[in-house]
């Protein structure tokens, strides 16, 4: 069976100076008719992990209609948890084996707008020269808001 729902690539990325300190995300949507829009913002006080995984949520709460989205990340953070782990935070009542889930607000809008859609994650070694990731990165640091 073909799949007929829209298709798009995304790349996403978070940065911040200090950690916890001011933070940036970026993604970068790329659709199959060759078009691109890129999505950023920023936080005054945050982390790394936080702008990580707020640049996947706005990036799929962007999209007007569930989607084939093609996620492409170098957060093995948010890869592995959107992969492997929220299957087991979610069993769990959203807590890890450990007790208390880190940055629950998120990965709990990120789960609910995955639902909306057909998600497939890929990994990229940051910094390795992918264009696109690299972009997203610049993107994020340039989101950063000044002191």
């Amino acid at each position: 069976m073909v799949n007929s729902l829209p298709e798009v690539t995304i790349y996403c990325d978070g940065a911040c100076r200090g950690n916890p300190g001011p933070g940036g995300w970026a993604a970068v949507l790329l659709f199959p008719q060759g078009g691109e829009r890129v999505l950023k913002g920023g936080e005054k006080e945050t982390t790394n992990n936080r702008m990580e995984l707020t640049a996947a949520i706005k990036a799929l709460q962007a999209l007007d209609v569930s989607s084939a989205v093609t996620f492409i990340t170098d957060s093995s953070y948010l890869m592995n948890g959107a992969t492997i782990w929220l299957p087991g935070w979610k069993k769990r009542n959203w807590k890890r084996k450990e007790g208390a889930l880190a940055n629950i607000d998120l990965w709990q809008a990120l789960d609910r707008e995955m639902q909306r859609h057909q998600v497939r994650w890929e990994w990229v070694r940051g910094h390795s020269g992918d264009h696109y990731n690299e972009r997203a990165d610049k993107e994020a640091r340039n989101a950063v808001p000044a002191d």
